[in-house]
């Protein structure tokens, strides 16, 4: 799926976009507990949003994506923030094994057509853990815009799938969690009131974080 860059990082702006995007970011930091100085890497990373926002929470953040046009957009908005960006596939990154301490691929595995092998690449450059976004089939998002707008041709996931990806890790992680949010994403404030007081255990949110940590060997 291509997107113009521009609109891309427009969306996050916009008042339902930052509201989205906050409570992702919140989760995702939330599972993974990151110590601040620690390396992450950012895989499909587009304008850098969310490579932005971890940055801010003191991560040396790497941001990858195959597209030039978006790290062109993510560089000129990262002026005198710790971040890289790298022109890469997820499916065959250039970095040797445990580079980072952490990654992350926020909702960009979702248009990725062998997941499984981004994530192992993932996992292998990855030394303390990882932590996913993906779109959830089971939620209220998926009914409203499986296909539509910019979710056209994304692939929507569940955990029992996840689970299936996870399984073919090597070394095996020691610790899965899943929580999801977003549970009604039209953005509004009864939308906002009720996700304040929704528990992220709950499987139908349309916005599902992974976390992935430790290593059996």
């Amino acid at each position: 799926m291509t997107h113009d860059p521009a609109d891309y990082e427009a969306w996050y702006h916009s008042p339902r976009g930052r509201w989205i995007a906050g409570r992702e970011a919140a989760l995702m930091l939330r599972l993974l507990r990151p110590q601040s100085g620690a390396s992450l890497l950012d895989a499909g990373c587009g304008t850098g949003h969310f490579s932005r926002r971890f940055a801010a929470a003191g991560l040396a953040v790497t941001g990858v994506d195959p597209d030039p046009a978006m790290l062109t957009q993510a560089r000129a908005l990262s002026t005198g923030l710790d971040l890289d960006y790298v022109r890469a596939d997820a499916r065959a990154l250039p970095f040797p094994d445990a580079s980072f301490d952490y990654a992350a691929a926020v909702t960009s595995l979702c248009f990725v057509p062998e997941p499984v092998r981004a994530l192992r690449e993932l996992w292998r450059v990855s030394r303390r853990g990882l932590v996913l976004g993906l779109l959830n089939r089971r939620s209220l998002l998926y009914r409203g815009k499986h296909d539509r707008g910019s979710y056209r041709g994304a692939r929507w996931d569940d955990w029992r799938q996840v689970r299936q990806w996870l399984a073919v890790l090597e070394p095996a992680p020691v610790c899965e969690r899943q929580r999801t949010a977003i549970f009604f994403p039209d953005g509004g404030l009864p939308a906002r009131l009720a996700e304040a007081m929704l528990p992220g255990m709950l499987p139908w949110g349309g916005f599902l974080a992974v976390h992935i940590a430790g290593r059996k060997v």
